[in-house]
């Protein structure tokens, strides 16, 4: 934490967004697409729908329009629509501070709604990404067999009041330091003490490593 807090002591979620409805768009839109590209088509789809009642308002198609490069787009498109009007119909067009209410919205999985929850309204979570998996794998935290395990561990892990900005440090922290190929654990500021031997191995073996990688040796390791 203490690194992590050195290198990104402010940490900022990447979705451009001006509330819970247009974070929650937006979370959407990132599965199976960056943030970088997600930010690019938001400006014009939020312009011509900032609201539910805007959103629920515009066509499958009129919406497809505006985010047809992001990935999935006619799926999203559609969910997009969908959960506009779900949220005019059972929540009078308030997004719901509530997981079970935000996972019964069209395209809003367990780590949409944690988003949404832990940065729209504050309530602690631990949405677990691409990054946060391999990480926490990397480091150590968790065997990672799945997200549901990690999210499980890491809460387990680490103090209640630090989840929020926590999984955005790890995620920067991923996508700085820390790539799932070609990464070097000698030069990480973490995996240098905190990778196995037997891990770097592994991943040398899946070719995630390059074959002149070594992980870190046990001395050095830190709780």
């Amino acid at each position: 934490m203490a690194i992590l807090d050195d290198l990104f002591p402010v940490p900022a979620i990447p979705l451009d967004h001006g509330d819970p409805f247009t974070l929650l768009v937006a979370v959407v839109l990132s599965a199976q697409t960056t943030d970088a590209r997600v930010n690019l088509v938001t400006p014009g789809l939020f312009a011509a729908a900032p609201t539910p009642v805007a959103m629920a308002a515009l066509t499958e198609r009129e919406i497809l329009h505006h985010i047809k490069s992001c990935g999935l787009a006619p799926a999203k498109a559609k969910n997009i629509r969908a959960l506009s009007r779900l949220l005019l119909e059972r929540h009078d067009g308030v997004v719901p501070q509530d997981f079970a209410a935000l996972e019964a919205l069209p395209g809003v999985g367990h780590k949409t709604a944690s988003v949404v929850m832990a940065q729209a309204f504050g309530v602690p979570a631990f949405p677990v990404d691409t990054h946060i998996h391999r990480l926490a794998g990397r480091w150590g935290l968790s065997r990672a067999r799945n997200v549901e395990e990690v999210e499980r561990d890491l809460k387990a892990l680490f103090p209640r009041e630090r989840w929020n900005a926590l999984h955005l440090q790890i995620i920067y922290f991923g996508r700085s330091h820390c790539p799932a190929r070609g990464h070097d654990p000698a030069a990480c500021p973490i995996c240098g003490w905190a990778m196995s031997k037997a891990r770097a191995a592994q991943e040398r073996r899946e070719g995630r490593l390059p074959a002149a990688a070594r992980g870190a040796s046990a001395r050095g390791r830190r709780a």
